[in-house]
């Protein structure tokens, strides 16, 4: 009787755990897609608002830099840029206009860090990206 218990106990656990499945597969495809879709359609250097074409101008050459936390390490919490070890983005600040403080644009490169590996702009504070082209 024992054995018949531990049987219909372990037939419930299968069960339930491939019901889960089931129902969160669906949802992690779809937190996959919209990590995809934070990263938009690129954006040219001349697109860059004028604020950015400066900061990009001073990260190429190295700075210097008009904040204190511009070139520090981006962590990429968000996980919404393409995965490297921690240390391989750096932020820079984009001044915004009217703003009393670094407001909510930033470049983040990956790279070395005068000539990057790429570059993602955000004027969203990290919700969305564009990668920078030249």
């Amino acid at each position: 009787m024992l054995k018949a218990v531990a049987n219909r106990a372990y037939k419930a656990f299968v069960a339930c755990a491939l019901g889960a499945a089931v129902v969160l597969a669906p949802a992690a495809v779809g937190a996959r897609q919209w990590q995809d879709a934070a990263v938009a359609a690129p954006i040219t250097v001349a697109q860059l608002p004028a604020e950015g074409r400066a900061t990009y101008a001073l990260i190429r050459e190295g700075g210097p830099f008009p904040y204190d936390k511009d070139g520090s390490v981006f962590g990429n919490r968000e996980r919404l840029l393409p995965a490297h070890k921690r240390g391989y983005y750096r932020e820079y600040t984009v001044p915004t206009p009217g703003a009393g403080n670094r407001g909510a644009r930033r470049i983040i490169c990956g790279g070395a860090r005068r000539a990057p590996d790429a570059c993602y702009y955000t004027s969203d504070h990290y919700s969305s990206f564009r990668e920078i082209r030249q």
